[in-house]
């Protein structure tokens, strides 16, 4: 029996909506990341690790996500996740190519169930590591609200290698494609959006440090600090500008395939919401605002797409 073939690494993602390039300085002057290219329309931000970047800026007409950024080992393996996505039959947009974009690179988009695009890219542009003290290192994971949650959740483990790490009651599921406890996570929802982006500090003390450097800035959590039971990471959550839920985290679980077991977690034990506590359940409010807005993807290239039932 072929192994399946596992997605690498999460990189980023690129956010579109209108105006979205007009939020630049939020990010630069708040949320401790650096611009590291801007061209019409679109801008891209790095952390403080060698990704070229991280989380990108796109205007654009519709609210939501251009493309989730995942990263392969190399142009063989990159090869097989293709063939692998073609023979599952997803909807596949093309050969893997050389990207003719700042970052470079090899790979091939796909798209998920909702029509969110997938880009998958090896090769790419590396940055020097600028280390700086409270600045984000990379994004940790990004979760996703789904209409049907277990078809999204099967295409992930089976076209594209991720596995469970656990569940939220019957509302979450947490997707991991390395030791970290997850890279995407699928929350049930009344239509497909973007739930939030989370922002890994490297440690406990910077990621306090993030949540007082927005607290003086005058921008204060919508919810948090505390810390999760599922991946048993401290978060704190903002609204950006443009209406994104953002987060800072930091010691994320890691997973040892060998003895890990998914369990799941009860919604209904504030103390399995919130290790210390300290922020409580989230308000109507802020599930409102992580509910986001209806983000259609790009059905239209789904008919074109190589692989299309």
């Amino acid at each position: 029996m072929t192994e399946t073939i596992r997605t690498e690494a999460l990189r980023g993602i690129m956010m579109r909506g209108p105006g979205l390039t007009q939020t630049l300085p939020f990010y630069e002057d708040m949320w401790g990341l650096k611009l590291a290219h801007a061209e019409d329309g679109t801008a891209l931000l790095r952390g403080t690790g060698e990704e070229a970047f991280l989380y990108g800026l796109k205007d654009g007409p519709v609210f939501g996500i251009e493309y989730i950024h995942f990263a392969m080992p190399d142009r063989e393996t990159m090869d097989a996740l293709h063939a692998q996505c073609l023979a599952k039959g997803a909807p596949v947009l093309g050969a893997p190519m050389a990207f003719d974009d700042w970052s470079g690179g090899y790979g091939f988009e796909v798209l998920d169930p909702d029509n969110r695009r997938l880009r998958f890219r090896c090769d790419a542009r590396t940055l020097d590591e600028e280390p700086e003290w409270a600045k984000p290192r990379k994004v940790s994971h990004v979760v996703l609200n789904a209409p049907d949650m277990e078809a999204t959740q099967a295409f992930y483990e089976t076209v594209l290698g991720f596995r469970v790490s656990d569940y939220s009651a019957d509302q979450m599921v947490f997707l991991r494609c390395n030791t970290d406890h997850h890279a995407i996570a699928l929350v049930r929802g009344n239509y497909a959006s973007v739930n939030h982006v989370a922002f890994e500090m490297p440690t406990l003390d910077e990621f306090m440090r993030g949540i007082g450097r927005m607290k003086q800035k005058g921008h204060v959590p919508t919810w948090g600090p505390g810390r999760h039971g599922p991946g048993d990471n401290p978060f704190a959550y903002f609204v950006s500008p443009s209406g994104f839920v953002i987060e800072f985290t930091s010691e994320v679980q890691q997973i040892d395939e060998a003895t890990h077991e998914a369990q799941v977690w009860p919604r209904d034990d504030p103390e399995k919401m919130d290790q210390w506590m300290t922020a409580g359940p989230p308000t109507p409010a802020q599930r409102a605002v992580m509910q986001g807005r209806p983000d259609p993807g790009f059905p239209e290239l789904r008919a074109k797409a190589k692989g299309a039932a």
